[in-house]
């Protein structure tokens, strides 16, 4: 027997347990770069169970650690995918789904707009040289992400406070999944990847900013570490 046989046979067997065990979610695919979780990116409607990383449900989730493990039917699933679950609207990505392997998906807690500041447009000298809104580039808007504070890591992108009184912006780590954007050329719209670099700027949903001091793609997505702005 094949690998990929097996592993449909793995997929199949895994939808039923699901049916058995799981909740009732809806199933998103991201069609462009402006909210992933829009009624017309919707394109199934499933069962899945989640667990910490233990395919025995023998434990819970530690405190600050987004990544779980899906019960599903992966044949109908992508990495990039998203499952929002009905009752509650938990809301997971899929990051990896590799034959004969676990699904691994990932719980966001927020949603975020990524913008890149614009160059300025003349050569040398100009007169404002900061970032303001109407000089911002968009990338991405509302789009559902895990935002959590870098553990031990407080300030570890900026300075060391050296007063008790002081207070240095917090370092988090956002995790997303790979992002398509369209462009548009003669044969009509086609599939591009946006790519995330260093001093791109987030805000999230609790109108937080950030600005990227590390951007890492996988095989699992982004993961970008992140300082917050303060002012």
């Amino acid at each position: 027997m094949n690998e990929t046989r097996f592993n449909d046979l793995i997929a199949r067997g895994m939808g039923v347990a699901a049916r058995k065990i799981g909740v009732t979610c809806d199933a998103y695919r991201p069609s462009g770069p402006i909210d992933p979780l829009a009624p017309e990116n919707r394109f199934l409607r499933m069962q899945a169970a989640f667990n910490a990383e233990d395919p025995k449900f023998f434990r819970a989730a530690k405190y600050g650690e987004p990544v779980y493990y899906a019960i599903l039917d992966a044949a109908y699933t992508k990495p990039g995918d998203y499952l929002v679950e009905r009752a509650t609207g938990r809301t997971w990505f899929i990051a990896s789904q590799l034959p004969l392997l676990p699904v691994v998906v990932v719980q966001t807690n927020r949603r975020i707009w990524l913008h890149r500041p614009a160059r300025p447009k003349l050569p040398g000298v100009n007169f404002y040289s900061g970032v303001n809104r109407e000089m911002l580039m968009p990338l991405v808007s509302n789009w559902p992400a895990s935002v959590l504070a870098e553990r031990g890591g407080g300030n570890r992108l900026g300075a060391r406070s050296e007063l008790p009184g002081d207070t240095q912006p917090g370092s988090f780590i956002i995790l997303l999944p790979a992002l398509s954007g369209f462009s548009r050329g003669k044969t009509g719209p086609s599939e591009s990847h946006i790519t995330l670099k260093t001093d791109d700027l987030v805000r999230d949903d609790l109108e937080r900013q950030f600005i990227v001091a590390t951007a890492e793609l996988s095989e699992l997505g982004w993961r970008l570490f992140a300082r917050e702005v303060t002012s």
